[in-house]
């Protein structure tokens, strides 16, 4: 009877079709939505993924890095005079507003001090020595390439920003944030365009570098203890990167579109399949009537049905797989949003199999009333 369902696919692969089509378009959509959604709120956490930082010292109840405020200069003190601790450095993050061409007006930008060091720690993964140094330049900035049209200016453009001339002296990949354009900016070029601040000799974060084999959590939770009253709150890099992702898919509601679109996007699958899933398993009626009446069970011939839809749900998870991936490096080289892991790929995998099995067990409701009987008409 396992045989059966496998010929029967074969022979009449014209009559699945579209039930294999279907399962492949919401696999389709399924993937291009996860892909988006990781993509997009990838950009909270893009200041924490891109550096080479292993703990973050912030306000206390900091969710996400936009909401950075100034912590105690001897912050990094605190940091500096733990064992396991290699280099401690600061990182400023300011609101900026972008004035450049007159015809593209204000924007509303992110500004990010750093370290233009060769062995800097913020964006370390994104800015390698070369672009780092341009930072030196009074003024200068660097801007994500995709991020040049936004601000209507190319590399060697001129703009004001927070009252202050800046020059962006080179665009690179990696720095685009969610919500906003990102400037990268030195240390000394942020203090100048944070000059309104009653304080501008403060910083919203201090990160950290710990030895290799030094446990970040344990780390953290030593230097906390050691300074209780300190006035800022240790993440290790990972539950950092975390809380900020989680605060823009569930406390911004932007995640709960997601979920609702995932459940959309199961029903209609679910029913498209199951439709013509019951019209293929229709079409076959005698053939099981004939088998019923040789004396194969009900429950054999469930087997059969069930055995199709996982079967078609197989397929139609390679097909919209395929042309996902294809979708994504077209995406990726448009400068979309997009990202994957193994984890959402399995989640979505699920839901497509998940799809084909209820499907499966809804076009099983049309045996339930086969009879040899029917033989005779």
């Amino acid at each position: 009877m396992v045989a059966l369902a496998r010929k029967t696919l074969i022979y009449e692969w014209r009559k699945f079709l579209p039930a294999m089509l279907a399962v492949a378009f919401s696999g389709l959509l399924l993937l291009l939505q996860a892909a988006l959604m990781l993509g997009i709120f990838a950009g909270a956490s893009v200041y924490i993924n891109t550096s080479a930082a292993d703990l973050w010292a912030g306000h206390p109840g900091t969710q996400s890095i936009e909401h950075g405020r100034p912590v105690p200069k001897d912050t990094e003190i605190a940091l500096a005079l733990d064992a396991d601790v290699l280099r401690v450095e600061p990182f400023q993050w300011i609101d900026g507003d972008w004035r450049g061409p007159a015809e593209r007006g204000n924007v509303s930008v992110f500004i990010s001090g750093i370290d233009p060091a060769p062995d800097g720690l913020m964006f370390a993964h994104a800015l390698g020595p070369a672009l780092r140094a341009k930072l030196y330049e009074p003024g200068g900035v660097i801007v994500d390439q995709a991020d040049l049209p936004k601000l209507g200016l190319e590399v060697g453009g001129q703009a004001t920003l927070n009252g202050r001339r800046v020059t962006i002296v080179a665009a690179a990949p990696g720095l685009r944030a969610l919500g906003g354009v990102n400037i990268v900016a030195s240390l000394a070029t942020a203090r100048t365009l944070n000059q309104d601040a009653p304080d501008p000799g403060k910083v919203a974060y201090y990160v950290a570098k710990l030895r290799p084999g030094a446990d970040a959590e344990r780390v953290r939770e030593r230097i906390q203890r050691a300074w209780p009253g300190g006035g800022f709150t240790l993440w290790t890099r990972a539950s950092f990167a975390r809380a900020a992702a989680l605060y823009w898919m569930f406390e911004t509601g932007a995640g709960l579109g997601f979920v609702f679109f995932t459940f959309v996007v199961f029903l209609v699958g679910t029913v498209i399949t199951s439709q013509t899933l019951v019209a293929a398993v229709a079409s076959h009626v005698r053939e099981y009537a004939m088998l019923n009446a040789l004396g194969a069970g009900a429950t054999a011939l469930r087997k059969v049905v069930l055995e199709q839809a996982l079967w078609v749900g197989g397929v139609g998870v390679i097909l919209g797989g395929g042309v996902s991936l294809l979708l994504m490096l077209l995406a990726a080289r448009q400068h979309v949003p997009v990202a994957f892991d193994l984890g959402a790929g399995t989640a979505c995998m699920t839901l497509v199999m998940a799809i084909a099995l209820v499907s499966g067990v809804l076009a099983v409701r049309s045996l339930s009333h086969l009879e040899p009987a029917n033989l005779l008409r």
